[in-house]
């Protein structure tokens, strides 16, 4: 059935001068905590990339300058790929929001993950969501769906870097015990309750429709394709170093998604650091040194560290050229696209 998109109950910030002053002071310093949240993130991504200068150095002498930046593209690529996965579920639980404001929330939030505690990339997502007139709780349901889109993928792949783990990191063996119970998750009517679930919790209105299937596959198959382009981005740097062979492209695109996904769990640490590095170790080490492949895992790190500050700038600078566009249009910028023009519909 369809259904006419409405306005959201979000917390929807009013429309108005930026310039104008907050009206309480409760409102100022939600602000400045903001801002100082975000200066945070951006701090912290930073020193990541600092405090590994030299290892990393060391690794990309060896490697060659086409394959490092042949494997950053595919950063990026798979990056976008990731967030057209995390869109597609949050399009379907509401108004579309367009792309530009819906990678801004995406990709600016996710710098997060170099704070140490996972909760930080959620809490940072559902913010810059709530400037942009979605909903904490639609956000947060996004991230949420995504996530575990996220482990469902990276298990599916895993399955080629099974024979590695079993050998070299059996401790890690019991993530794939997720995958018949991410898999039950996946079903429209299941993660349309656990929606319902989280809305009610956060004291918003429950789903009006049913997630659909083809919403869940497109979703699963933006995050393959992202986990793949990963996968092309680790050959490419080992493949500077040796002749890892065509049939290697699999065990990175596996390796690097469990890398992620124990990552993921180890909440402590900022974006996985060191955990996702073991793992990609035990992985390059069956083709390499274990010397060599600790440089390759390293340089990996640093790519990615670096995609991930590239593609929140232009996500952030696309948004903000939009929102200018709006303005000078004489439109309101803090709402979703859909309310603006009030023609948007959702399909359940």
């Amino acid at each position: 059935m369809t259904t006419t998109a409405r306005p959201e109950p979000a917390d929807v910030p009013p429309t108005g001068d930026p310039a104008v002053p907050p009206a309480s002071r409760r409102a100022a310093l939600i602000t400045t905590a903001r801002w100082a949240l975000i200066v945070l993130v951006l701090v912290a991504a930073g020193w990541q990339v600092v405090r590994q200068w030299t290892e990393v150095r060391e690794a990309l002498v060896s490697v060659h300058p086409l394959a490092a930046v042949l494997s950053f593209v595919c950063v990026i690529l798979g990056l976008v790929a990731g967030t057209m996965s995390w869109q597609t579920l949050l399009d379907d639980l509401g108004p579309r929001v367009g792309i530009a404001r819906g990678a801004q929330i995406c990709l600016v939030g996710q710098l997060g993950k170099y704070v140490p505690g996972s909760v930080w990339a959620y809490l940072l997502q559902m913010e810059i969501g709530r400037r942009h007139g979605v909903a904490r709780a639609r956000v947060f349901a996004t991230s949420l769906f995504a996530a575990g889109v996220g482990v469902v993928a990276s298990l599916v792949l895993g399955l080629a870097a099974l024979p590695v783990l079993a050998g070299e990191h059996r401790e890690l063996l019991w993530l794939f015990a997720l995958l018949p119970v991410g898999l039950v998750c996946l079903h429209p009517r299941v993660m349309t309750w656990l929606a319902s679930a989280i809305f009610r919790l956060l004291r918003k209105p429950p789903l009006d429709h049913t997630l659909r299937v083809g919403v869940v596959g497109r979703s699963l198959g933006w995050a393959l394709l992202s986990y793949l382009l990963f996968g092309v981005h680790l050959w490419l740097l080992a493949n500077s170093l040796v002749d890892p062979g065509p049939e290697a492209l699999l065990l990175c695109a596996g390796a690097i998604a469990l890398g992620f996904t124990a990552g993921l769990f180890a909440v402590f640490l900022p974006s996985g650091v060191g955990v996702r590095e073991a793992v990609l170790v035990a992985a390059l080490a069956t083709m390499m040194s274990v010397g060599s492949a600790t440089g390759v895992a390293v340089a990996s790190r640093l790519v990615f560290t670096v995609g991930d500050l590239t593609v929140a700038g232009l996500a952030a600078l696309t948004a903000v050229v939009a929102r200018r566009r709006m303005a000078a249009a004489g439109l309101p910028t803090d709402v979703p696209d859909e309310l603006r023009q009030g023609t948007g519909s959702a399909t359940a």
